[in-house]
């Protein structure tokens, strides 16, 4: 079955179901022509409930269960998810918009990469030490509800439930309800590799109805979430009562350093394309560009060119380099900042208000190039997520740091410069969860999570594992 024909039914207790009386439907869209695609079930309160009620009854089984054989587990997923990628890709491509180069390269790539670390991660895990006078377990949290988004549907689906899975907690997952294709593939992934009844479980449906259930309910024993910072208020609310653990990976307006000393049209050049990839609905991406003053022109118009060379355009054609944004209320959003960077005297360098030229259909939008924006601007200073960068000018590093910090969030920062020494100063210095050296590449292994409003908590590798472990303390313990 196709996951189109998918999306009336949940994953519960090891088997497809039909939802239950009191849910209702929603059309899932194509971004990229606005047409109807099909039609979700969305949950109740009584599916939601169904399923942890499922994943609660698994526990006491798959938590003792030996280790060798979770990660048994987790590697037949892998090696069946490798056998679906394209169809993956295919799935990302037409709920979010991704161009289907990426949506290979990048999205469904990033699943494999995830499970892969997680692997190796738990292969050299330590479950079990002594210490002192005490043996220290780390055992599985118990049942997880995971909320996932709808930008990056299967490296966040896979970085929750891999960790989870071999940690030893049963689960429940909720993809977006705007994004839901690759999730139900992801759900037909793990009944293939033979995952025991209840140990995962799907139930699509949006926040306020089956997120704020998952959150709330008392067999619930942690959630992870990520998303927007408003909703993760939210269900941080939900969850306190219950006193659940709690991690979010939430938003994100990262500062992207260019130290005096660096390649700076590089530099410029590498910063704008990691801006706009993904059509900017990354929560890392370096959307503030901070340059010195002298040279504020010159970034403009670097970046003006990659911009403007960028092919905006349907992403089932070779040679798009971005796609629509994921929804008509996105594009929205993203139209509304864009117009409060021009009222409020930012200089637009490229792009701008509307649809490219030749688009009359989908959410694209314009590749858009902010320059002398001022930190107290609007595109300074909220999560546009979309393809928009704002350059600001500093005069002293130290003024830089002070702009990078001075924003609720602290997901992540980038740095771009040739001395050591200065380099690892700034980085110290930056409040962010992650930060970026000269334009590495991903390491999957390094803890990803943020500093104040973007979240707590750290997910990849080792990093979620630990994240969905408890740890007990055996005092006293002598070894049979």
């Amino acid at each position: 079955m196709s996951a189109l024909e998918r999306l009336g039914q949940f994953y519960i207790n090891g088997a497809w179901v039909a939802p239950g009386p009191g849910g209702s439907t929603m059309p899932v869209e194509n971004p990229a022509n606005e047409a109807v695609i099909g039609t979700l079930a969305l949950g109740s309160v009584a599916d939601a409930e169904r399923a942890i009620l499922g994943a609660r009854a698994a526990f006491a089984g798959w938590t003792v269960t030996p280790v060798a054989e979770r990660i048994a587990l987790l590697r037949r997923i892998m090696e069946i998810y490798e056998a679906r990628s394209e169809e993956i890709a295919q799935a990302i491509s037409a709920e979010m918009g991704a161009p289907l180069s990426f949506a290979r390269e990048a999205q469904a790539w990033a699943g494999v990469a995830h499970i892969g670390a997680t692997l190796e991660a738990a292969e050299r895990f330590v479950w079990e030490e002594h210490r002192s006078n005490s043996q220290i377990v780390r055992e599985g949290i118990g049942v997880v509800a995971l909320i996932t988004p709808w930008n990056w549907p299967m490296n966040q689906i896979t970085c929750k439930v891999a960790p989870a899975l071999v940690a030893g907690c049963t689960m429940v997952l909720k993809p977006s309800e705007i994004a839901p294709l690759s999730g139900l593939i992801w759900a037909e992934i793990m009944d293939e590799a033979g995952t025991p009844a209840g140990v995962f479980n799907l139930v699509n449906g949006t926040g306020p109805e089956v997120g704020q259930v998952l959150a709330s309910h008392s067999e619930v024993d942690m959630v992870s979430f990520t998303g927007s910072t408003r909703a993760g208020i939210q269900v941080a609310q939900a969850a306190a009562p219950t006193v659940k653990r709690v991690a979010q990976e939430l938003g994100g307006k990262s500062a992207n350093i260019l130290l005096p000393d660096c390649d700076f049209a590089r530099a410029v050049d590498e910063g704008a394309r990691l801006c706009f990839a993904n059509s900017g609905q990354s929560c890392d991406a370096p959307t503030r560009m901070l340059v010195p003053r002298a040279r504020m022109d010159e970034a403009a118009a670097v970046a003006a060119g990659v911009a403007q060379a960028l092919v905006v355009g349907d992403p089932t054609v070779a040679g798009v380099d971005l796609g629509p944004v994921v929804s008509g209320l996105q594009w929205d959003k993203i139209q509304r900042l864009i117009r409060a960077g021009i009222e409020e005297g930012a200089t637009l360098a490229a792009g701008g208000l509307g649809r490219p030229g030749g688009l009359n259909a989908g959410h694209y939008v314009r590749p858009t190039v902010f320059a002398d924006v001022t930190p107290g601007m609007t595109v300074s200073r909220e999560e546009i997520f979309g393809p928009v960068l704002s350059i600001l000018a500093y005069d002293t590093v130290e003024e830089a740091i002070g702009i990078a910090n001075d924003t609720q969030y602290g997901l992540a920062a980038y740095i771009q410069g040739t001395d050591p020494a200065l380099v690892g100063r700034v980085a110290r210095a930056l409040r962010a969860g992650q930060v970026q050296i000269n334009g590495p590449a991903w390491d999957l292994f390094a803890p990803f999570g943020g500093y104040k409003q973007s979240g707590n908590g750290r997910e990849y590798a080792d990093w979620g594992i630990h994240d969905f472990c408890e740890v007990k303390a055996l005092v006293g313990y002598v070894a049979p």
